[in-house]
């Protein structure tokens, strides 16, 4: 298929023309970089260019050929005499025009002997169009041999009389190409042109084309910026994702940048086998330098003075083999395999070697140099262990934990010598894989351990252990950090870092004693001793403080109130920086979601996002990002946003790692925890199970994540209606969190679910005396939401008056507490109870208004759905995209189309459908086209 060529073909079209009607020989030359489509288009002007009755003349140089005289000349002759009778054929074999050319024209020089050869040649030419017009095409103008060059060059000054038109290709940045014969050629040539390198919308034809199905917009996007439309690239790189059976999605889009077919790179490397030593060395150099690519840096590798460096440096960019002005760089990996591919193992080493202490001495980024030392088995430098090092903390910085890792496992080779290098190292290496590799961690610690003598630094090595909050601590790592904590001492004796350690070391201990009630007990006295106002000012002081406030939050130790003023505390001294991914930040923002204080939580996420906005460019990890978007979910959770709660808790389920299975890295218990508790209030099976799914891979999963997944597990078993099979499974939840003195149902709500288990098995006595008991610790803990979900609990169990005023007194706690979902509850509860009226349907109304603001439209249905058609019912379910969506699925489009036209992928058609369906409480497609939903949400269409 050849696209985006239409300039081309008409500029040929003319020439045949003009040659035709006004018996005048027209020359077009067709240059460009490598791979920009000159021979596809020369093969393909007979078919659109050439009309009947023309004759069609080829030749392609070679490079071996360039010692033929007149070689180019005989292969056009030659075509013509295929396309003749045999009789005739032997005739034009023996004109004297043409014999004429095996005379050694170069040898005599006798410049009236060429004039008349190749004028003789041009009349055998003019002979042959004067019967049929000719459209004469010769490839690779390069390589042709001088003779045939000039020859060329004669037709084009004296073109009179000849019925043709030449068209030429010529290889940009070619050394052939500035030899005098082609020089004197592009003189004589009226028309050069130029072809383009291919569009966007020229990239999703072909993607289309090759994969038989539209390509996502991400995909052939990156296909594009990948190649730059250099056709040669992009028709190779499809042709190897669609050979290896890649689909054009979202997903692949990395491929374009990551994949090297095989056959590209050895038409490229062939491509600089013949070009010049300096291009060739210059290449070579700028491929061992990597992304550093000063020229006059590259031009000292290549062993190139400033002049041929420059030179060099222009022909690579005519090939188009780099990139535009500025720093040059290859256009696409396949280039740099190329240049790999046409020099020696032996000369490619040599050039590493060298660039290695090159980029040393003139001050490159470590990362670079690093990246070199990696690449290749270079000799120990006594500075590599440094740069390694260097540029593992910048990969880190970045969110690139796995270059950071290669760096360092890449230093340590040049250590192997035990002592404090190898333990820095090894320590360093530690942090680096603690989010993917667990147990490799612990193992690099214990031997960086083993290996210092310092206590404080073996303490700084120790805490590098990922400290599984809400997670469990294998019993080795606990015993190093109990070994490590005794050898440096109490916090109260130390200073400075030592200090900083110890308190440190005491919050992970703590934390991993938290399912002993007397360690829980223990904890809660050591913040009790710490006063009311315990001190915040280091990190030690609030990761300490974090550990012991949620150990008082878990057990009930404190009221919500206490909790959260040291938690409001906590987070005034401590920013939302990516950082907290290791820290005990998230057991504060479980505190105080617990506590019923949700603003805070949330004012201090949204500063740290606009914190980190100006520096966007640099990506955070993936564990970090999933613990933001954790954390906004539970957030959103405590204030009954249940549609937003649920999309951050899928960008966790769906974060790179958890989709292949590898979610046993530090974050992965809490990430259990809270997307059980979305799931909980979500009641979607499928997301329940994908919950259940993530939950059994935690690595050690403690008591929190083990009794949340416990909670979903029963919420599973009731929807499929097996109620006594779902209490049990609750009540034993329940006697394990009270033998661990978990006593808060903020945090576990097991109570409520056993309430209404009871119920539902027609056992009032028991379901009565659970509620009264939670309804007792709900007060004692003070938290609206909490206090009022007992409230209603015990206000449905009891009827007339008292249910009445119990689920009234409920709808009064809750318009304090910013969970607007409990308050629907309430709400629904009291309208249904009261049973008409006024007071009922303002009730329903309101309940119902809330449900849909909230996104659960189930709640809005049981509500009532007739109460939220009325004018002025909130419209705020869907988002404007989904509503976009539904509005083309009411038109009848198709995925496909709807897709094209709002210019998206398939796949955020498919996404914004699914949202849809689960926001409005439907079912599928035909219920959102029949339009019944648009009134319940104030739309008009």
């Amino acid at each position: 298929m050849l696209l985006e060529r239409g300039t081309e073909f008409t500029a040929v079209q003319d020439a045949l023309r003009a040659a035709v009607t006004g018996g005048k020989a027209s020359c077009l030359l067709l240059t460009g970089p490598v791979g920009i489509g000159r021979s596809a288009l020369l093969r393909a002007l007979p078919g659109p260019a050439a009309g009947e009755g023309v004759r069609v003349l080829r030749a392609h140089a070679a490079p071996m050929e360039q010692d033929f005289a007149f070689g180019v000349a005989h292969q056009l002759f030659d075509s013509l005499r295929a396309q003749e009778p045999p009789e005739e054929s032997e005739r034009r074999q023996a004109d004297p025009r043409l014999t004429a050319t095996d005379h050694a024209i170069e040898a005599t020089g006798d410049a009236a002997e060429e004039w008349a050869v190749l004028e003789g040649l041009r009349s055998l030419l003019a002979d042959v169009g004067a019967r049929a017009p000719l459209l004469i095409l010769v490839d690779d103008l390069q390589w042709a041999d001088t003779p045939s060059l000039r020859w060329l060059a004669h037709l084009a000054a004296r073109p009179h009389g000849l019925r043709a038109a030449v068209v030429g290709t010529l290889r940009d940045g070619d050394p052939g190409g500035r030899r005098p014969a082609v020089l004197d050629l592009l003189d004589a040539a009226p028309r050069v042109l130029r072809p383009a390198a291919l569009t966007p919308g020229a990239t999703r034809t072909l993607a289309h084309e090759r994969f038989g199905t539209p390509g996502d917009e991400e995909f052939t996007a990156a296909c594009h910026d990948a190649t730059g439309g250099n056709p040669l690239l992009l028709t190779a790189l499809l042709d190897r994702m669609a050979a290896d059976g890649d689909e054009p999605t979202t997903g692949r889009a990395g491929q374009a940048y990551a994949l090297r077919p095989p056959r590209l790179t050895e038409r490229l490397a062939d491509c600089l086998r013949a070009q010049s030593r300096p291009v060739r060395h210059l290449a070579g150099a700028l491929d061992a330098l990597g992304g550093y690519a000063e020229p006059h840096v590259a031009a000292e590798l290549a062993g190139l003075d400033p002049w041929e460096a420059d030179g060099a440096l222009g022909d690579l960019h005519r090939l188009g083999l780099l990139t535009g002005p500025g720093e040059p760089r290859f256009v696409h990996r396949a280039v740099r395999d190329a240049v790999a591919a046409s020099a020696t193992p032996d000369e490619r080493r040599e050039r590493h070697e060298a660039a290695v202490d090159l980029l040393h001495r003139h001050g490159a980024p470590a990362a670079l140099i690093a990246e070199r030392l990696m690449e290749s088995a270079t000799a120990p430098r006594p500075w590599a262990a440094a740069i390694l090092r260097e540029a593992a903390e910048t990969a880190l910085r970045a969110g690139d934990p796995e270059t950071a890792a290669r760096a360092l496992r890449r230093a340590l080779q040049d250590r192997p010598e035990p002592g404090p290098d190898r333990a820095r190292l090894l320590a360093d290496l530690a942090a680096a894989v603690r989010d993917t590799d667990a147990a490799a961690c612990e193992r690099h610690v214990t031997q960086a351990v083993s290996l210092l003598s310092d206590p404080t630094e073996r303490a700084l090595a120790a805490l590098r252990i990922p400290p599984a909050f809400l997670g469990a601590l294998p019993a080795p790592a606990i015993a190093l950090l109990r070994r490590t904590a005794g050898e440096l001492g109490p916090a109260a004796l130390l200073k400075g870092t030592a200090r900083e350690a110890a308190l440190r070391l005491e919050a992970r201990l703590r934390h991993a004693g938290r399912e002993d009630p007397a360690e829980l007990g223990a904890a809660v006295l050591r913040l009790r001793r710490m006063g009311e106002e315990p001190a915040l000012r280091s990190a030690g002081e609030r990761e300490l403080a974090a550990v012991l406030l949620h150990a008082a939050a878990v057990s009930g130790a404190l009221t919500a109130a206490e909790v959260a003023r040291l938690g409001h505390r906590i987070l005034e001294h401590e920013p939302a920086t990516p950082d907290r991914t290791h820290s005990a930040l998230p057991l504060v923002v479980l505190a105080l979601c617990g506590a019923d204080s949700v603003d805070a939580v949330a004012s201090w996420l949204s500063a740290g996002h606009r914190l980190r906005a100006p520096f966007s460019s640099h990506p955070e990890s993936p564990a970090a990002g999933a613990v933001d978007h954790a954390e906004r979910a539970l957030t959103l959770l405590a204030q009954g946003r249940l549609t937003q709660a649920r999309e951050h808790a899928e960008r966790v389920v769906d974060r790179p790692g958890e989709r292949e299975g590898e979610g046993s890295g530090e974050g992965s218990a809490t990430f259990a925890v809270v997307l059980a508790a979305v799931a909980l209030e979500v009641r979607d099976p499928a997301f329940s199970e994908r919950v259940l799914v993530l939950g059994g891979r935690c690595r050690a999963p403690g008591l929190v994540t083990t009794s949340m997944l416990r909670l979903l597990e029963a919420s599973l078993e009731a929807g499929r209606g097996d109620w006594s099979d779902a209490l049990e499974t609750v009540l034993s939840c329940g006697r394990q969190l009270a033998a661990s003195g978990w006593d808060n149902s903020a945090l576990f709500p097991w109570r409520p679910w056993a309430v209404s288990l009871h119920h539902r098995l027609g056992d009032s006595g028991a379901a009565r005396a659970l509620a009264d008991e939670e309804h007792a610790r709900a007060e004692k803990w003070g938290a609206p939401a909490v206090l009022g979900r007992a409230l209603r609990l015990k206000g449905r169990l009891y009827g007339g008056g008292r249910g009445e005023a119990l689920l009234g007194e409920a709808v009064t706690v809750l318009r304090g507490s910013a969970n607007r979902l409990e308050l629907a509850r309430a709400l629904q509860e009291l309208g249904r109870r009261l049973g008409g009226g006024p007071r009922a349907e303002a009730a329903l109304r309101e309940a119902g208004e809330l449900a849909v603001a909230c996104g659960v439209p189930r709640l809005a249905k049981r509500a009532g759905r007739e109460e939220l058609g009325a004018p002025g019912a909130p419209a705020a379910v869907l988002t404007p995209a989904e509503r976009r969506v539904a509005a083309l699925v009411g038109r009848g489009l198709t995925n496909q189309h709807i897709a094209r036209e709002l210019g998206v992928s398939s796949r955020a058609v498919e996404k914004h459908l699914t949202n849809s369906y689960r926001k409005l409480g439907i079912r599928g497609r035909a219920e959102l086209a029949s339009g019944q939903w648009e009134p319940a949400l104030g739309m008009t269409g």
